[in-house]
């Protein structure tokens, strides 16, 4: 059995619309941005089966949705399903199940809460627990809720504390949970242990009762018994109402209180790998991991009952390598058949890390109030896109899944120069919350496909199609070259060369056949047309919020060239060539203003030589090329270059800017997309 759905309506910033959260079994991932929505999903599903650590949860003013039209709500219904139940929890729940639509017997538990008022005004909140799709089942009796109730870890947890001893301790409450913890003899007074053997075989409760008895007989001990009875109570008891005092070491009416008092005693702490001792050495994060494994501990060890473990932030004081083990384990613990129950875990997490290793199906967005399953069936992506996300799906692609916006992108080149272009032109992507994704010039569409929603059927039998209000502009390379390109770039040697019209040759030109409905006569407008053609072909998949910007002529760096920036390019290609040079020389200023000097004087030759812009670019561009200049080397450079020229010059960039890259930026920090 696991949590499939909640509905949540009315519940902070969940409005009476409300949503409907769907979770897969395994571990499950709740991703976003800050104060999107995570926490008051974990919340809603604690306020519905309480936690297994007896916390008491009150109703907050704050838990009602406020409206701007209506003020606050009035009430707050929160609807958790539950499903995969086997024969056995089938017949533990079985008067509160109800059939789907497909034979499927589910479980229903919705908790109301109503804000009442008595006639002296005098205001409380009225909870009700109960089964039924719509809570018009029977009532939720209180064995039942106690089965239902969740492990839970809260965020900014103190683990430590948590582990320490006092009253009613989580540790005591794990530890009452194994079966041997009250396996034992009871103490005889009559026949005392005579060795350490009949010690050992006494019960925890049985120890306490031997400490007492030896504490008891203490000299130090009985000294002080009798000072306090005779120099203190006796002088203060009244006649026929004398005090009395004992000193004992654990006292109550029965062995089940006595055993509860000894394992509120008791404290858990890691040990120094080497030296076995308690020295103090382990901070917040190994506690953290120690605090998790005895929650799932507890889980395993209870037969009965709803395995399910929420955690807010589990990276929380973790370092990466440690968030990757964490994230193993939990896993592992999801699938286990070894006789313990697989675990639902459902984290809330600001991790990229973390998101990077939950199944991309397992994954729910979350954004701007809304919920998204990214399970099979509600995403646009195929069977094959979910194989392909599984492999390449990094920690640093991850970030888009906590976006306000994403680009993707196709190399290292336009990854490392967006950010300071958007910055020059005033639309700085990290204010704007936008994420850029380098895919490396494979699987455009399996990424962006994320973000796009199939449309399904509503229990009303309409189609409903909930759009993800994140812009994705997908960025990409029209790769036309010029029709003199191939000769420049040393593709072919001459006009007469076979690669012209080789079926193998990977680049096109303006002039190839194909773009042309009669390549005896071709004209501008004709290539236009079959330009046009291509990009419709390759913003065929666009929708909802995705929208797909591909370059106006041909590559990144030669758009660049050629709408304005030509001088920037070479000189940040040529400085790219040198790099090494630049940095391993006694001052690396002087050699890289040298080097600059050098290619801007080089390029004023190229300019004058060619006065087609096309041919100028194209010479730009095989500084790449023919030239091996790194572009990410080079588009670190023209960074700087740009920073140097255009500070506070936005207009003036976006003059010479190509018209795809500012549309694509545009529409990212629009926030009026949706």
């Amino acid at each position: 059995m696991h949590l499939s759905q909640i509905q949540i309506r009315n519940f902070r910033q969940f409005d009476s619309e409300g949503i409907v959260v769907e979770f897969q079994p395994g571990v499950v991932a709740l991703a976003g941005p800050n104060d999107s929505g995570k926490t008051a999903i974990i919340d809603a599903i604690r306020y519905v089966l309480t936690t297994k650590d007896q916390e008491f949860i009150s109703v907050q003013p704050e838990d009602f949705h406020v409206s701007r039209s209506s003020g606050a709500s009035s009430d707050i219904t929160l609807t958790c399903c539950f499903s995969g139940l086997s024969t056995a929890d089938q017949s533990t729940f079985l008067e509160y199940l109800t059939p789907t639509e497909n034979g499927e017997l589910v479980f229903y538990l919705q908790w109301k809460c109503v804000k009442k008022t008595s006639s002296t005004s005098r205001r409380w909140n009225d909870i009700t627990l109960k089964s039924g799709r719509d809570g018009q089942g029977p009532s939720i009796d209180s064995a039942t809720k106690n089965l239902l109730a969740c492990a839970y870890l809260r965020p900014l947890r103190d683990a430590e504390r948590e582990m320490s001893s006092g009253r009613n301790s989580r540790l005591s409450q794990v530890l009452n949970k194994f079966p041997d913890i009250s396996s034992g003899d009871t103490l005889d007074p009559d026949s005392l242990p005579g060795d350490i053997a009949g010690v050992e075989s006494l019960s925890l409760a049985g120890l306490s009762d031997y400490i007492r008895y030896l504490v008891n007989r203490h000299d130090g001990v009985n000294a002080a018994t009798t000072s306090i009875n005779n120099d203190y109570l006796s002088k203060l008891s009244l006649v026929g109402d004398n005090l009395t005092a004992e000193i004992n070491f654990v006292s109550g009416p029965d062995d089940t209180t006595r055993l509860k008092q000894i394992l509120e005693r008791l404290e858990l702490n890691l040990l120094d790998s080497s030296s076995q001792s308690n020295d103090g050495r382990y901070g917040l994060g190994s506690n953290n991991l120690m605090y998790m494994a005895c929650e799932l501990l507890l889980i395993a060890k209870e037969r009965e009952g709803l395995p399910l473990l929420l955690i807010e932030e589990p990276e929380a004081h973790l370092h990466p390598q440690r968030q990757l083990q964490l994230m193993s384990f939990l896993e592992s613990r999801a699938t286990r058949q070894d006789g313990q129950p697989p675990v639902q875990v459902i984290i809330s997490t600001h991790s990229p890390i973390l998101a990077s290793k939950v199944k991309v199906e397992n994954i729910v967005l979350v954004n701007g109030s809304q919920a998204f399953s990214l399970e099979q069936d509600r995403t646009m992506l195929s069977k094959s896109d979910y194989g392909f996300l599984a492999r390449f799906l990094d920690a640093t692609k991850s970030n888009l899944f906590f976006a306000q916006g994403v680009i993707v992108v196709e190399g290292d080149a336009e990854k490392l120069l967006l950010p300071t272009i958007a910055r020059l032109i005033e639309r700085d992507l990290t204010k704007f919350g936008v994420s850029i994704v380098n895919v490396g010039s494979t699987g455009l569409r399996r990424y962006t496909r994320i973000f796009q929603r199939k449309r399904i059927a509503s229990p009303g039998g309409t189609a409903e199609q909930t759009t993800i209000k994140i812009p994705v502009a997908s960025m990409g390379d029209r790769d036309i070259m010029p029709n003199n390109a191939p000769q420049i770039l040393k593709y072919v040697k001459n006009s007469d060369d076979e690669k012209w019209s080789s079926s193998h040759r990977k680049w096109r030109i303006k002039e190839d056949p194909k773009f042309l409905s009669d390549p005896n006569f071709p004209n501008e407008v004709e290539y236009e047309a079959g330009r046009a053609a291509i990009v419709n072909k390759l913003t065929a998949d666009d929708g909802q919020q995705v929208r797909t910007f591909y370059a106006d002529h041909w590559t990144f760096e030669y758009d660049l060239a050629h709408a304005g920036l030509a001088s920037q390019v070479f000189t940040a290609a040529k400085l790219a060539q040198a790099d090494e040079r630049i940095h391993e020389a006694d001052d690396s200023s002087v050699a890289f203003e040298c080097v600059k000097t050098d290619a801007i004087a080089e390029f004023q030759k190229l300019q004058a030589a060619h006065t087609s812009i096309e041919t100028l670019s194209t010479h730009v561009y095989k500084e790449f090329v023919v030239g091996k200049a790194s572009k990410s080397i080079a588009a670190q450079y023209l960074a700087q270059l740009l920073e140097d020229e255009f500070s506070g010059q936005a207009e003036k960039l976006n003059e010479v800017l190509p018209n795809y890259l500012k549309a694509a930026l545009t529409y990212v920090t629009e926030r009026n997309n949706g």
